[in-house]
């Protein structure tokens, strides 16, 4: 069930993730029960109000729905940080497909915008992974090697993109804001009526074996002329 809407005025930021007050209502989704799970925490870092997660050959999401009017507020705002990009990843391999960080926007389409074959293809994600595979997705991505700006499908699933922002260490250790046009990237990939119906940030290191840390802060919609509403520490 999708919490209220969160479409706000022009006015103001739309906020979905300020974690000052605990991770609630963020719930952790655990895709395979055969994973290990990551570990997320609410924590103060840096004087962020923030949520932690550590992975360590583990794969869990922290996730929460949404539903937000694009056409008022298509931006989404955050920032976050890792310690250190992962080292053996490589977005274009299975046994690859791990990241230092990673925000996920899941969206639904309307019935009439899917074929046949995507139905066919959604009805057997769903029997083998579970109801919350959603019809696309936006995975924007702190990737180890591959250029900023690098677009591709996941090794997994077309129906997923992954959209690198950050690549390797020149940032690793410090706080970076983000801000990006979802309204734009969803109809760009997906078609003008993609809506985003999930957020959720994980580690993700079950493919490699590796350990990751990272922090997620300040996640927020505002519109296409707006700035960012960040917080001061």
């Amino acid at each position: 069930m999708l919490l209220p809407a969160l479409a706000g005025a022009d006015s103001g930021p739309v906020w979905v993730g300020r974690f000052d007050q605990g991770l609630a209502p963020w719930q952790e989704v655990r895709l395979n029960a055969d994973l290990k799970p990551n570990t997320f925490a609410a924590r103060t870092w840096d004087g962020l109000a923030a949520v932690e997660v550590r992975s360590a050959a583990s794969m869990s999401l922290l996730a929460r729905p949404v539903d937000v009017d694009l056409a008022r507020t298509p931006v989404l705002c955050w920032r976050w940080r890792v310690d250190a990009p992962l080292q053996g990843a490589d977005m274009a391999r299975k046994s690859g497909d791990d990241y230092a960080a990673r925000l996920y926007v899941s969206l639904a389409l309307p019935d009439s915008e899917k074929s046949f074959g995507l139905r066919t293809q959604l009805r057997i994600a769903r029997a083998i992974w579970g109801p919350a595979v959603p019809d696309a997705a936006i995975n924007y991505v702190w990737d180890n090697h591959h250029p900023v700006g690098t677009e591709r499908p996941n090794a997994y699933t077309d129906r997923t993109t992954m959209v690198v922002l950050r690549s390797g260490a020149a940032q690793a250790g410090q706080w970076v804001q983000e801000r990006r046009h979802v309204g734009r990237d969803a109809a760009r990939l997906y078609g003008p009526s993609a809506a985003p119906v999930q957020l959720a940030v994980t580690a993700d290191t079950d493919n490699t074996g590796e350990s990751s840390r990272a922090g997620f802060a300040d996640l927020h919609f505002v519109g296409e002329h707006e700035a960012c509403a960040v917080r001061p520490p």
